[in-house]
């Protein structure tokens, strides 16, 4: 039985979402990979808010310093982010459409502020049509840290391991 093969690629601005990266990278093995911009976000937080909430309203996409070569040869993507302005940020779009996802399950995750993971499942559906969107795990920044139990439940309601095989 062939096992298919997993990437897990996140953008992290304050290092919640790598937290959830990483244990989700603990708990299913893979290869992981931080998505980059060329330009770094500015640390402060009201800052960075601005710069992304005009990002979404001019449909900016960034130029990505990271490349992945090989994203053929994964069968199943994480995808996980922080929830800016009620979706996923721009490096993640950016993203999303300079690789062909065609086929390709996709398995979002993010880290939030309060308001869960808002539209950004739609989003994501909306760019990849042709994917097969799992349901996403949306955790409080806050309590990234603590979270391996609701990673680990997660994990096992999608199946993600029986999935796998």
């Amino acid at each position: 039985m062939s096992t298919k093969k997993i990437l897990i690629v996140y953008f992290s601005h304050s290092g919640n979402t790598r937290e959830i990266a990483n244990q989700i990278h603990k708990s299913v093995g893979s290869n992981i990979f931080e998505i980059q911009t060329t330009k770094q976000y500015p640390a402060d937080y009201d800052m960075a808010t601005k710069q992304a909430k005009q990002e979404l309203e001019s449909n900016y996409k960034p130029a990505l310093k990271t490349k992945i070569d090989n994203i053929k040869e994964y069968d199943v993507i994480f995808i996980g982010y922080p929830i800016w302005w009620g979706t996923y940020p721009a490096p993640i779009k950016s993203f999303l459409l300079e690789y062909d996802l065609v086929g390709k399950t996709i398995v979002p995750f993010c880290t939030h502020g309060g308001g869960g993971s808002g539209r950004s499942a739609a989003d994501i559906l909306e760019l990849c049509p042709k994917s097969v969107i799992f349901d996403g795990l949306a955790i409080r920044g806050n309590d990234s840290k603590n979270s391996q139990n609701n990673v680990l439940e997660w994990l096992q309601k999608i199946n993600i391991t029986e999935s796998l095989k």
